[in-house]
């Protein structure tokens, strides 16, 4: 039998500081709760409990603060991002049937205490979850304390017995309380001895036991002088901090009954209301509550007809719009006040029928089942999933369950076999209605929705690639790391692994002394920027770095591909169009946006990703396109003349940056300035641009302000943006997409500085985004059309390649190229640059 105290107040501050800050679509805080809902159900997974008790501290003092003025009054207010999330977990656990305990003029450590020795009495077994280590001194057999941390979300506790206690604190749970009542508490403003601090106050509870130990032996020759000095003069502060720091384990308010803190029903149906409202579908799983899609979120419903769903019938003619979604067998169509599944036959017949208007749940997923038995899809009106995601790119989730709770949707009619049918049409509605009352439905239906058919043809064409080649490169990289390794062994003096934090942090600063620049929880840090300030000290330090670059190029890159190919050796990523806040398009399983190309051995992998036989492959590249959409959107003449007249941006901004003549711009001027042209886009500031290209502060801010002198409409544009964005809460591509930034509004003048830089940035970066989506749309509309043997197989970033027939590439180029540029009219010209080869080395 075991009972689960949880510390409300203190495992949510530990969540609140320990994520980034997360809001809602709608900008209501939620880190706080994401991360306390993480920490609960794992030790909820853990531990099993039969019984379970939430405790949190209850606005205004305690008796602690009759007792003291001073007691806590140090502490600042509760941030005003914590204090509706504080509201809502309270709530929250309420629907979940956890009891919420909190007691007037009491705090939830005196909770803890007095259920904890309710439990001790009953002789059950007590838990404690807290991130307040004033909790051990209640460390018995019977009660262990769960000391909880919080890293990005993820809780992590650590227990203790009294064995445990004493093990690390040298004293028991007990003397716990002497200790603090001898060295006092910053946190809490309790003031101890002046002048003892923690080893010391250790020592002397050890040596004499307890408080009036140490007072009735203060003439004993192990303290002293001045420590007695220090004792005699602060005893009744002492004594105080004693009452002060001892929890109260006789809360008059809680029930002794321990079976109170089983847990109830509660109201699941809140439960998943909330947190559907909150946006946390994870934590909806996690729970096993259904997804609120019914008439729990409507404020009234009328009793809805059932609909059975049946196959298609054959030769079926719809009547109006039909709705696609994945249903639980198969490819499910809602018509009118039908649910049909679909089999081969029907979607051969429907789907090509550009006349028949389709909504779909997600259009990729539903071409890709036509791609999959050799049908078109066409006629595609809408795309809800799309949608979600251009209403909330935040979310993540953007499926018709979460998208129907998220909004409030109730379902037109029941089918229990395929509970997603009676949702499709109202949420239709819903979002259409959103996207176009936010000037998003041109960007969605004249840029995402396009760009579906031409990621899928992507997806399903590839990328050859040399496995062979590759795989005679892993050996290199393998015999490299190796020839790294015995390098350092011989350097340490021993053999340790070098892949292992701890080892390798004792090697360093145990065994060869280098300065410990950082100590994390678990040991020394051994980063890449701590290994990097590290250099100068040692030469082991280069042969770490080799080591680990060998490593990672062959264990992601060289075993990543090989996995990755399939039987002609092509490896198909899975390009994703709702994952990035800025619209840009990611990859994954695996990734070929992230290829290392800052090193030559790094950008030698490229020359693996080889054209099939007979074909070339042709790149194109977009030159600076970001600054040019800054030169656009600023509006700056000096910088639009600079790309209007062909000029290198960063030699023109070198030369009014440093005040020289551009001829005399040397290489190293102008990488200075190219780090200023991008970090202004970025919001940089002048520390970050010190560290970037190596000079002091105060030059660094020269630079920016010689900057903004030399184009100074750039910097008026990005104060205008930052200050819209402050007010109406988001930022706009030059296309409508919108980005939400609640950075802007928190308190914490980090987030807030933050959120400006997000606010500088998003519009540049998204609308580049959106030309280059434009531009693959166009590409690949004009290949089709043109009926060249060539195919669109790969965007990074700015860049696009296409395999085509040897005898087609130079005029395959010079389509990209053209398409590239003309995709967007701005003050300034878009330049692409476009190469051919056999492999994308070369093409680059």
């Amino acid at each position: 039998m075991k009972l689960l105290c949880v510390d409300g107040n203190s495992v949510l501050n530990r969540a609140f500081y320990g994520i980034k800050l997360l809001t809602t679509k709608d900008g209501r805080y939620t880190n706080a709760v994401y991360g306390f809902m993480n920490i609960f159900l794992k030790l909820l997974e853990s531990l099993q409990p039969e019984r379970v008790a939430v405790a949190f501290d209850l606005p205004g003092g305690t008796f602690r603060n009759r007792m003291y003025s001073g007691y806590k009054a140090n502490r600042k207010g509760m941030p005003d991002e914590l204090v509706p999330q504080l509201r809502e977990i309270k709530e929250l656990l309420g629907e979940l049937g956890y009891p919420v305990v909190t007691a007037q003029d009491y705090e939830a450590d005196d909770i803890l205490g007095s259920i904890s020795l309710a439990c001790e009495e009953a002789g059950i077994e007590c838990r404690i979850a807290t991130g307040d280590r004033d909790s051990l001194q209640l460390v018995s057999e019977q009660t262990h304390v769960l000391l909880t941390t919080t890293h990005f979300g993820r809780g992590e506790t650590e227990e203790y017995d009294p064995t445990a206690v004493e093990a690390k604190y040298g004293v028991t749970p007990l003397q716990f309380i002497d200790v603090k009542a001898l060295m006092g508490d910053a946190s809490d403003n309790i003031p101890g001895v002046a002048g003892v601090g923690e080893k010391t106050a250790t020592m002397l509870i050890s040596a004499f036991g307890t408080l009036d130990g140490v007072y009735e032996n203060l003439d004993d020759p192990r303290i002293k002088a001045g420590v007695r000095a220090k004792l005699e003069r602060d005893k009744e502060q002492a004594y105080m901090s004693r009452e002060l720091a001892t929890i109260d384990r006789h809360v008059p308010i809680v029930n002794r009954d321990i079976d109170i803190y089983v847990k109830s029903e509660g109201d699941p149906q809140a439960a998943s209301r909330r947190l559907a409202a909150l946006e946390m579908t994870s934590i909806l799983s996690r729970l096993d509550l259904p997804a609120p899609t019914a008439a729990d979120r409507a404020e009234a419903s009328e009793p809805r007809r059932e609909v059975v769903a049946e196959e298609c019938p054959e030769g079926f003619i719809p009547e109006g719009p039909i709705y696609l979604f994945q249903g639980s067998e198969c490819t499910t169509m809602v018509c009118g006040e039908r649910v049909l599944r679909l089999r081969k036959d029907a979607m051969h017949r429907l789907f090509p029928d550009e006349n028949i208007k389709k909504i779909c749940a997600d259009s990729k997923v539903t071409r890709k089942t036509a791609m999959s038995i050799g049908a078109e899809l066409d006629g595609v009106d809408f795309d809800i999933n799309l949608a979600g995601y251009l209403l909330n790119p935040g979310s993540g989730d953007y499926g018709i369950e979460k998208l129907a709770g998220e909004y409030g949707i109730a379902p037109a009619f029941d089918c229990g076999e395929e509970p997603l049918a009676g949702l499709m049409q109202p949420l239709y509605r819903k979002m259409a209605e959103l996207v176009e009352d936010q000037g998003m439905l041109q960007l969605l239906k004249e840029i995402e929705m396009p760009l579906v058919r031409v990621l899928c043809e992507m997806e399903d064409v590839g990328f050859h690639v040399d496995l062979e080649g590759i795989r005679e490169f892993g050996e290199e990289l393998d015999g490299n790391a190796y020839d790294e390794e015995q390098e350092i062994y011989l350097l340490a003096g021993k053999n340790f692994n070098i892949n292992s934090p701890k080892q390798l942090g004792e090697v360093l600063f145990d065994t060869l002394g280098l300065p410990a620049l950082k100590k994390t929880k678990s040991g020394y840090s051994t980063s890449a920027e701590i290994l990097e300030r590290l250099r100068p000290y040692h030469p082991i330090i280069d042969h770490i770095f080799n080591y680990r670059k060998y490593v990672k190029l062959s264990s992601t890159y060289v075993e990543g591909l090989t996995k990755a190919a399939d039987a002609e050796g092509r490896v198909h990523t899975d390009f994703k169009q709702t994952e990035t806040r800025t619209g840009r398009i990611s990859s994954r399983e695996p990734n070929l946006q992230n290829i290392p190309v800052r090193t030559e051995l790094g950008s030698r992998m490229w020359k693996y990703f080889v054209a099939g036989e007979g074909r070339m492959l042709v790149d194109a590249d977009y030159s600076q396109i970001e600054l040019r959409v800054l030169a656009h959107m600023s509006g700056d003449e000096n910088m639009a003349e600079a790309f209007g007249e062909g000029r290198d941006v960063h030699t023109e901004t070198a030369a009014r940056v440093f005040g020289v003549p551009a001829e005399m711009v040397s290489p190293e001027l102008r990488r200075r300035a190219k780090a200023v042209n991008f970090g202004i886009i970025y919001g940089i500031g002048p520390y970050s641009l010190s560290q970037d290209i190596g000079v002091s502060v105060q030059e660094a801010s020269d630079y920016i302000e010689s900057y903004f002198a030399g184009f100074p409409k750039v910097k008026k544009y990005l104060e205008k943006t930052v200050n819209e964005a402050q007010e109406k809460g988001y930022v706009k591509t030059l296309y409508g997409r919108r980005r939400y930034l609640p950075e802007l509004a928190a308190s914490n003048k980090n987030i807030q500085a933050l959120g400006k830089r997000l606010a500088m940035n998003t519009p540049v970066q998204g609308t580049a985004a959106d030309i280059i989506k434009i531009a693959m749309i166009r590409v690949a509309d004009r290949l089709r059309k043109e009926s060249y043997d060539a195919r669109l197989i790969l965007q990074v970033h700015d860049e696009l390649i296409i395999e085509c027939a040897e005898e087609d590439a130079q005029a395959v180029a010079e389509l990209l190229r053209y398409e590239m540029e003309k995709a967007a009219d701005l003050r300034v010209p878009l330049v692409a640059e476009a190469g051919v080869g056999r492999n994308w080395y070369d093409a680059k």
